[in-house]
């Protein structure tokens, strides 16, 4: 896949994931309750704001505020960049390859937008599961980002077996 192409798939996927990632967000904030969940199919899906100063399961939340900006801004924003770099300049030209790394970088990226925006949080408002076996909270961009970690290790666990 030519760079020209590469280029064109990954702004394709960041614009469409940071405008549906930031717009459920904002309608999040605006409409979905603070305190209280909302349940919906039978409590499978929980909806509820929460702001998460941290990482993953607020990892890091607790660490103190220069610390937090040092690592989930510059850090994150640096570490975005590479990811860029390489996806447009990888030697792997597969469409599959290049998406995942996009989906990664675009869920990264509205993440890395909130912090900028809200003070240094995340918005993150979907919980899954069943009875007390339940996800942490999350958003569109997590989902983004775990999909595209997911698509990479089946290209990988593909490429190993493809081999043998």
């Amino acid at each position: 896949m030519s760079i020209v192409k590469r280029l064109l798939l990954v702004l394709f996927v960041l614009l469409s994931c940071v405008a549906c990632d930031q717009s459920t967000k904002m309608y999040a904030e605006a409409n979905l309750p603070k305190a209280q969940a909302l349940s919906l199919l039978s409590d499978t899906v929980r909806l509820q704001v929460a702001h998460n100063e941290g990482a993953f399961l607020s990892l890091g939340a607790s660490a103190p505020q220069p610390w937090r900006v040092a690592i989930f801004r510059a850090g994150v924003a640096a570490m975005l960049l590479a990811l860029l770099a390489y996806t447009l300049l990888a030697k792997s030209s597969q469409g599959l390859f290049v998406f995942a790394l996009a989906l990664i970088l675009s869920g990264g990226s509205s993440n890395l937008i909130d912090r900028f925006v809200n003070e240094g949080y995340v918005v993150d408002f979907i919980n899954l599961g069943a009875g007390s076996l339940r996800t942490g909270i999350f958003n569109v961009a997590d989902i983004a980002i775990v999909v595209g970690a997911f698509l990479l290790s089946v290209q990988s666990w593909r490429g190993r077996h493809s081999k043998a």
